[in-house]
């Protein structure tokens, strides 16, 4: 192959596979719970729900840390990567495994599980200026019976 070809070809392979990865970076950073903007449709939305979502993308994967400020054992942790495979999460008594998937350049795909059993669904969508996100889905409660969940999140 031309060399003339080569570096400038072998450039645009770089910059295409980097491009998404440099996209979602602009997404970092901690989120907060807007009570107003969010439901459960089982009614169960907790009044007292005060959550923070940090996220960090990076080298293909998401880096998940959340906390709810009421009910400190409730947050969870983990590194995922983003090609829906779905990895070990650890030190939590409700979830063991979580898998999460870009589906566009401003969606993600992320399924909370117990030994591969799917117990949370969840759609997150950021918005154009990333100042915010909207986590949509289904889960299924400690009681077993699923609700469907929208809840929205503002830049900190």
């Amino acid at each position: 192959m031309n060399l003339c070809l080569t570096v400038p070809l072998s450039f645009a392979v770089v910059v295409a596979l980097a491009g998404p990865v440099q996209a979602q970076a602009r997404f970092d950073g901690s989120y907060h719970s807007v009570d107003s903007k969010s439901s459960w449709s089982n009614g169960k939305f907790p009044k007292d729900f005060d959550g923070t979502i940090t996220v960090r993308f990076e080298k293909g994967k998401l880096i998940y840390h959340s906390i709810n400020v009421h009910n400190p054992s409730a947050g969870l942790d983990y590194a995922a990567p983003l090609d829906g495979m779905a990895v070990p999460m650890l030190n939590n008594a409700r979830f063991n495994q979580v898998a999460v998937k870009r589906i566009g350049s401003r969606e993600l795909e992320i399924l909370e599980m117990k030994d591969g059993d799917v117990l949370v669904g969840a759609y997150w969508i950021f918005a154009p200026d990333a100042k915010s996100f909207v986590r949509r889905g289904i889960a299924k409660g400690d009681d077993g019976k699923s609700y469907e969940f929208d809840e929205t999140f503002a830049r900190k």
